[in-house]
């Protein structure tokens, strides 16, 4: 826990009824990393922001539940895992099945394509590529374990799914993005040579 958000939860739980400086500040703290990561795990950056502020809400609402045992960032990205979850088993209700043949085809079609007004392109930049084509079933373990730093038994708990397949999926999913990864790399250094 970093010094800023320890003593943000000091004032936090110091704070007059209504006062919400302190929470205020804690959402400063942690909102573009809350913003990014419901991005990449609902390859939606349209509603990531409104994810992202609903996720802040729940923890507003939630911190009677707050005990402090792991990191107010630990906590809320436990908030914003399900959160992102339940909003994608939403979609799916609403939607095509994310298994569908030519859902799937489209995803690596998008990725295929070269975007000629580009020039050189940043890593992040390619990073978002590659993230938004890989699959949800390897994308969603794979930012939950390395961008939210969560353990594999938590990852598994999250996903319900069990141990052993959640550090399959993380694998698969490690291999599948640094292979995309370098292919994407290999299209951008050729765009800057065109």
């Amino acid at each position: 826990m970093s010094e800023e958000e320890e003593r943000l939860l000091e004032e936090l739980r110091n704070a007059a009824e209504g006062d919400l400086r302190a929470f205020e500040g804690l959402v400063r703290l942690h909102q573009r990393r809350i913003v990014a990561d419901c991005r990449h795990i609902t390859k939606d950056q349209s509603i990531a922001e409104d994810l992202a502020q609903e996720v802040f809400v729940k923890a507003y609402f939630g911190l009677a539940n707050f005990e402090g045992r792991a990191s107010f960032r630990h906590w809320l990205q436990v908030i914003k895992v399900h959160h992102c979850l339940n909003h994608l088993k939403k979609q799916k209700n609403k939607a095509i099945s994310m298994e569908d043949e030519g859902l799937r085809g489209a995803e690596l079609k998008a990725f295929s394509t070269i975007d000629k007004d580009f020039g050189r392109i940043s890593d992040r930049e390619i990073i978002h590529r590659v993230l938004d084509a890989m699959p949800e079933a390897l994308r969603i373990p794979l930012v939950l374990r390395d961008m939210d730093e969560l353990s594999y038994e938590e990852v598994a708990g999250s996903l319900k799914i069990g141990l052993s397949a959640a550090k399959m999926r993380i694998k698969r999913a490690r291999e599948w993005f640094k292979n995309r990864y370098q292919i994407e790399l290999g299209m951008t250094s050729q765009r800057a040579y065109e």
